[in-house]
């Protein structure tokens, strides 16, 4: 792709741009798949302003790391990553460090005071990047943490920093606004805002053109997406059907808003993978009525038998956090039987970890013991890892569609790649190649992966 107007900017590639004249940029990505896009559109608003990319620190003018403040490890291995800046700008004081993301909306006045940081934006004003480093130059700190109604980037195509141009992420809203008692985003993030869904097809447009073979639409909760009378569901068609040829995923969505009409698009839809990421939390009512979930375990519950009834054969994952406020070895083993009756294909699991500010913080008391939680969470993992290996023999013996992403980190004879139920398959090179769909037969798994041959 060459150049593309879209109103507020012009972005001249879909690829990084690596120019040795031109000052350079290094930026780290922690946390979720949102922060992975938002960090693609920084590198399109820096190329604009006439930066370069580099994938080495050590020659970078500004150095950025884009952050997450879900849970406080996320946030504690930030704080040891600065440090590690701080000796680069020892060894070359003129450059610049920024911290940008959920973390900088969260500890602005922390992070300016550590004589480490220049620079600190939250994920609304990426736009005012540049000017900020512009300050910067004349020893000034920049801030910029302001929250926006009605950002959304959709003027922006971001520069894909994925190294294998086969998969990609399209943000289609930004905040969220259910308020669960554990979570930081709504103050970080802001409140819900959908794009223009014509802004998201002629991304969509961008990354076919380019030879994308798999998108993922990415929200807090898409199954709150809402333009102008248009539904999730109405946009999930769209998109299968604006690119028939590339695989459609989402992420994340919310057991209280997930609708029939969503899944029942799903099934219409070949390119649209049989995939769901549903977040429980906690297996107990009394659980999730403290985190604010707005529903029960009988109602999660059902919208799994309906997840089963419309799409059949359909992967199912999860997020669960162990030793929340409150929570009774009575809670935790309704979570353990939850996740037996469910089954899950594979699961994200936490302990729980207070975040300042949130609901839990001010109303709640963080009172299971430390131990219990370690214990608790053991007790999910172990389990989960049973369940995930059970899911994996299922497939042995058959024959599944694998769309190539890289080669296999422990052999370079091998590839890797994903299944449309969101399975990791390694099998032989052989004549295949990165962004083929290959079929391979299963002839072994462990609870991570599966292996085969292509057929």
């Amino acid at each position: 792709m060459q150049t593309a107007n879209h109103g507020k900017m012009t972005i001249t590639s879909i690829r990084p741009v690596f120019d040795r004249d031109k000052p350079k940029m290094y930026i780290e990505t922690y946390g979720c798949q949102m922060n992975v896009n938002d960090s693609e559109v920084v590198v399109a608003i820096m190329q604009k302003a006439g930066y370069s990319v580099t994938k080495a620190i050590g020659e970078a003018n500004i150095i950025l790391i884009n952050t997450c403040s879900v849970r406080d490890n996320a946030e504690q291995r930030v704080w040891g990553r600065l440090e590690f800046f701080r000796q680069e700008k020892k060894k070359r004081p003129g450059v610049t460090v920024g911290v940008i993301g959920c973390m900088a909306e969260r500890l602005k006045d922390s992070l300016l005071e550590n004589n480490i940081v220049d620079i600190v934006i939250g994920p609304d004003a990426y736009r005012e990047l540049p000017k900020l480093v512009e300050k910067t130059e004349s020893g000034q700190k920049g801030i910029n943490v302001l929250l926006s109604r009605d950002e959304t980037y959709s003027d922006i195509s971001p520069v894909r920093l994925d190294k294998t141009g086969v998969t990609a992420f399209i943000s289609i809203m930004r905040g969220c606004n259910n308020v669960c008692a554990f979570c930081v985003v709504p103050y970080t993030r802001g409140g819900e805002r959908s794009r223009n869904p014509e802004t998201i097809i002629r991304e969509l447009k961008e990354l076919q053109d380019n030879g994308y073979k798999e998108v993922t639409l990415l929200g807090q909760n898409v199954d709150s997406y809402l333009y102008n009378g248009m539904a999730f569901a109405d946009l999930l068609a769209m998109v299968a059907e604006s690119a028939p040829e590339m695989r459609v995923r989402f992420s994340t969505s919310h057991p209280k808003d997930m609708t029939d009409k969503v899944l029942k698009t799903m099934a219409k839809y070949d390119n649209i993978c049989n995939y769901i990421h549903l977040p429980v939390q906690s297996g107990s009512t009394a659980i999730l009525q403290n985190m604010n979930r707005k529903y029960t375990r009988e109602e999660y519950l059902q919208r799994i038998d309906t997840i089963r009834e419309i799409i059949p054969g359909c992967a199912i994952s999860t997020d669960i956090i162990a030793g929340f406020c409150g929570e009774t070895q009575k809670d935790h083993e309704d979570t353990l039987s939850l996740m037996r009756k469910v089954g899950y294909d594979f699961a994200y699991m936490f302990k729980y970890s207070e975040r300042p500010n949130t609901k839990a913080a001010r109303h709640f008391k963080d009172d299971v013991p430390e131990d219990v939680k370690i214990k608790r969470l053991t007790e999910i993992i172990d389990l989960q890892s049973e369940l995930s290996l059970a899911s994996h023999q299922k497939d042995v013996g058959t024959v599944v569609e694998v769309l190539v992403e890289d080669t296999s980190k422990r052999s370079e004879n091998d590839l890797c790649g994903r299944t449309p139920q969101n399975k990791m398959v390694v099998f032989p090179k052989e004549n295949c190649k990165i962004g083929d769909l290959v079929n391979v037969k299963i002839t072994d798994c462990s609870q991570a992966t599966l292996k085969g041959v292509k057929n």
